[in-house]
């Protein structure tokens, strides 16, 4: 199948990109940054999703995974995924996944960030209910904390990293090839689940003291 998975050159998305290859896929790649992957069935664009894309024929599968943290997070995380979805939604669509955050349900980040990523997950709704014709699914994945560069600071910080597993059930973060692997069952062998939100956090939205 023809994937595109934004977001590519790192973290979850560069995970993404190499599993969907390693399972035999075409994949396009699109990121403002370079890509480390050396494969033939990859292709990259050097693409701000905000803006006009490419023109990409019958893509099968969409993973809507690019998104940054900090700055204009509602224009990148929310107005670029659904620039890019609107774009390459087509008759041949099979799936598409959007990477959302855990944060969409708890609120618990930076308030643009959180505004973004909940959009996220009510905009994958709406893309569910507007593919079904095709037989189309439409999810989000909402991760908790994940090891990638961009919780570097963190990860680097015995104090601040014993504070962040401690608000985990399992005492852990996942890794980007967990999060991939979850990502190419929904999109490639999932056929029924459609319009969920899947959480990813070790069980940090469920944990809770109780007092007697």
């Amino acid at each position: 199948m023809k994937v595109l998975v934004t977001g590519s050159s790192s973290g979850i998305g560069l995970a993404i990109a190499l599993k969907f290859l390693k399972e035999g896929h075409q994949v396009i790649g699109f990121d403002i940054k370079e890509s480390s992957i050396k494969d033939d069935n990859y292709t990259h664009y050097i693409q701000d999703i905000c803006k006009k894309l490419p023109k990409i024929d019958k893509i099968d599968v969409i993973i809507n995974n690019a998104g940054i943290q900090e700055g204009n997070t509602i224009d990148v995380n929310l107005k670029g995924t659904i620039n890019v979805t609107e774009e390459y939604i087509n008759d041949n669509i099979k799936s598409i996944v959007f990477i959302a955050s855990s944060s969409a349900s708890t609120g618990s980040e930076f308030p643009e960030y959180v505004a973004s990523k909940g959009g996220v997950v009510a905009y994958m709704k709406n893309v569910a209910l507007r593919i079904a014709k095709y037989g189309a699914t439409a999810n989000s994945i909402s991760p908790g904390g994940v090891i990638t560069d961009l919780n570097k600071h963190i990860i680097e910080s015995k104090e601040l990293y014993k504070q962040v597993l401690d608000e985990t059930l399992l005492n852990k973060w996942s890794t980007p090839e967990e999060i991939a692997e979850f990502t190419y069952f929904i999109a490639v062998i999932n056929k029924s689940m459609t319009g969920e939100d899947l959480f990813i956090d070790n069980g940090e939205r469920l944990k809770s003291n109780f007092i007697w």
